[in-house]
């Protein structure tokens, strides 16, 4: 299951998946309208799902307020 998000008329996936190491690493990317997506380059690892999840989310907000 991905979380979903919209910002700056722009939607995003953030992608988790257990990692060995970390517990928990997530990623971002990008969903076009026609079905596309490209990686953002923004990872975030943590113990929980919840919370590498909530780091991604930072991170990308954190980026897009740069622009």
């Amino acid at each position: 299951m991905a979380r979903e998000l919209e910002l700056k008329g722009r939607r995003y996936w953030i992608l988790s998946e257990p990692d060995p190491v970390a517990g928990w690493k997530a990623k971002v990317v990008e969903v076009k309208d026609d079905g596309t997506s490209d990686e953002v380059g923004i990872e975030a690892a943590a113990e929980t799902r919840g919370a590498a999840d909530d780091a991604a989310e930072r991170k990308l907000r954190r980026m897009l307020q740069a622009y």
